[in-house]
């Protein structure tokens, strides 16, 4: 596995090539000290993964995230000095394609490199996503309840790229719409409620981050909030599980689709926004069968064509358009 280090911190650029050549089949491919000269380099040499600075001299770490996206894409993990302290700056790099985030590893640990650091946990979850396919989830099956809900489910999976594609859609919702919404977005636990601010500026509607016990309601946005899979249980109130626990993608959108398909007797609307990999096509087939319309992002849009391509690819999207326009579409569909 190549990874590629962009900091201007010479310190900081020695503590992360010290802890990427400690893992096991990993090799750090080049460095830069900073945006220009790291989207030229991935330009003339793609690393596998990039370790990619927020605060840099010349072009900062969203600008470079966002060029390197359009014309040399791969694999960016964001490693800044406080994600929180940076949140608006994180989440609009992870909007423009980054994958993760995660702080600067502590000086502390120059001469203590072991693979417990919450670095390499990510770059380790990283390597299985781009290295290893995912299978669809298997989940046991249980009797399906016989209510039906009065306003429709608008259910939402997104990953690469996906905070800057659901906000573009929420931008479109009005907060009087007749529907409840469900979002599962591939993010780590602990900037789970910098997402939920950083996409209440677009969204009318209140975001809440999905308690177990929950019940979808009208006119509010539940966000999965954990690192485990969320669920729909057959009393139609959210959960949480830990399994599948070989699932890299966590929460995973196809665990969330299938439990909706199971369960929820209302109508529905699923939508599968840019993201890496195969999560979630699966998942909408199953609901798409179900009797819900199913919409997945089109290419041009995408910061990454992966997850709405396999929907497309399976017949699991019955439209494919950008996320505003799913978002008109789905407006007029609940007026009617």
């Amino acid at each position: 596995m190549r990874i590629a280090i962009v900091n201007d911190m010479q310190l900081a650029v020695e503590l992360l090539r010290r802890i990427v050549m400690s893992m096991p089949d990993c090799q750090v491919a080049w460095t830069a000290s900073d945006g220009e000269e790291a989207v030229r380099k991935c330009a003339a040499d793609t690393p596998d993964i990039l370790i990619m600075d927020m605060m840099m001299p010349k072009m900062n770490g969203v600008e470079a995230t966002r060029r390197i996206m359009m014309n040399s894409p791969c694999a960016i993990l964001i490693v800044t000095a406080s994600v929180n302290e940076n949140s608006t700056m994180v989440f609009n790099a992870l909007g423009a394609g980054a994958l993760d985030a995660v702080n600067t590893p502590s000086m502390l640990v120059m001469n203590d490199t072991g693979n417990d650091s919450e670095l390499v946990k990510k770059l380790l979850m990283l390597k299985k996503l781009i290295k290893v396919g995912m299978s669809p989830a298997a989940v046991d099956e249980l009797k399906s309840a016989s209510s039906t809900e009065s306003h429709p489910l608008v259910a939402i999976g997104a990953s690469t790229g996906g905070p800057q594609a659901v906000s573009n859609f929420f931008a479109t919702i009005p907060e009087d719409v007749n529907a409840a919404f469900a979002l599962v977005q591939h993010i780590d636990r602990k900037f789970i409620h910098g997402l939920a601010a950083w996409l209440g500026h677009s969204c009318r509607l209140p975001i809440r981050i999905a308690e177990p016990g929950d019940i979808p309601r009208k006119g509010t946005v539940l966000l999965a909030g954990t690192n485990d899979h969320m669920i729909m249980r057959p009393d139609r109130t959210i959960d949480y599980t830990v399994a599948p626990e070989n699932n890299p993608y966590r929460p995973s959108v196809d665990v969330f689709f299938t439990s909706l398909a199971r369960y929820w007797r209302g109508d529905g609307m699923a939508i599968l926004l840019t993201g890496i990999g195969r999560d979630g096509a699966a998942g909408m087939l199953k609901l798409r069968q179900a009797g819900w319309r199913t919409f997945a992002q089109d290419q041009a849009s995408c910061v990454v064509y992966g997850m709405p391509k396999a929907a497309a690819e399976i017949g699991a999207a019955e439209e494919i358009m950008s996320p505003a326009a799913i978002g008109r579409k789905i407006v007029d569909l609940i007026k009617k």
